[in-house]
């Protein structure tokens, strides 16, 4: 019955995106904290100076993150109104994000992550205009800058890269080596202007330290959080199924619907082999990796044949979410 009304086109549903946030944000507006920053991580060239300004306003921490939750949200609304890869209209994916978001209480507070998720997005809808366009050079070049703006606020997006390059040579017509070489340079130019900064006004030592901090240094993930270990272990089989369901009925999605999931699935592969691998990573990246899943999820909730499991499965995550609210 959730499901069914959440999933609808109805212009009411988008009420709930802030109703949702103002529900799960509320015991941290109530109880407002400051995150627990790892060595450098605060100290991003873009965000240094935003910490800076609010870092001692925890209450405004707060509420400044429920803020991006809802324009994250409206982003991901507008990609898919664009790009209509989910056949059937409707309001869940923004919802979706909302409730999986939800679920991450550490991160109710301002964090780098939430700027670059903007720029993810962004990024994204730019990818997604590729589609079947020969040397689409202006669009990979729009992709590249903003991912690596976004980096500029938290470093470890670098690690979608793969996913993006992957992505251009899937949605891509007669794709070639410059496409690479573009984005890549792209990539690298808001770091460029950086380097040059601190150089100029040298602090370039400065700006190593927290590019190895950011990188190297090594903080807790899962270890001790039994409650979102299960919350997550949901994301991930709920992620698996829709991945399965997607490929079983692969050939009946429209070429470009196709090409879009693909995507999807790549970045959250590689983000959470970042998650895995990268040491400086912790639950922060699963804003990132929350993305994807959003929309592989939503296509599985709005497509599964049997309402009875769909219903199901989405109150039991809607139930593990307000849970966490009181237990996490």
């Amino acid at each position: 019955m959730i499901l069914r009304i959440l999933k609808s086109n109805n212009l009411s549903n988008l009420l709930f995106i802030p109703i949702a946030v103002l529900a799960f944000w509320a015991g941290k507006i109530v109880a407002p904290f400051s995150y627990s920053f790892s060595p450098g991580e605060a100290k991003n060239v873009l965000y240094a100076a935003i910490n800076r300004w609010i870092g001692d306003l925890p209450l405004f921490s707060v509420i400044l993150s429920a803020v991006f939750v809802v324009i994250l949200a409206v982003l991901i609304e507008m990609i898919i109104a664009r790009y209509q890869f989910i056949r059937i209209r409707t309001r869940l994916p923004a919802i979706l994000f909302v409730l999986i978001v939800g679920g991450l209480t550490n991160l109710h507070t301002i964090h780098p992550v939430y700027f670059a998720a903007i720029f993810l997005l962004l990024a994204i809808f730019r990818l997604f205009g590729i589609f079947d366009i020969a040397k689409a050079y202006n669009l990979v070049f729009d992709v590249g800058f903003l991912l690596g703006v976004g980096a500029l606020f938290y470093l470890n997006l670098f690690a979608v890269i793969p996913a993006f390059m992957l992505g251009v040579m899937v949605l891509g017509r007669a794709t070639g080596w410059r496409e690479f070489v573009i984005l890549i340079i792209a990539f690298l130019l808001p770091l460029a202007f950086a380097f040059s900064y601190y150089f100029y006004t040298d602090r370039i030592d400065e700006l190593s330290e927290v590019f190895i901090q950011t990188i190297t240094g090594s903080v807790s993930k899962l270890k001790g959080n039994l409650l979102l270990q299960i919350y997550l272990g949901i994301l991930v089989l709920f992620t698996v199924l829709a991945s399965i369901d997607i490929a079983s009925h692969y050939d009946s999605k429209k070429v470009s619907s196709r090409k879009y999931f693909t995507v999807f699935f790549y970045i959250f592969i590689f983000s959470m082999i970042s998650y895995v691998f990268i040491p400086s990573t912790s639950q922060e990246m699963l804003v990132i990796a929350a993305i994807p899943v959003t929309f592989l999820l939503s296509n599985f909730f709005v497509f599964l044949k049997n309402r009875f499991l769909g219903e199901l499965f989405f109150a039991l995550l809607l139930t593990v979410v307000v849970v966490i609210q009181f237990l996490g």
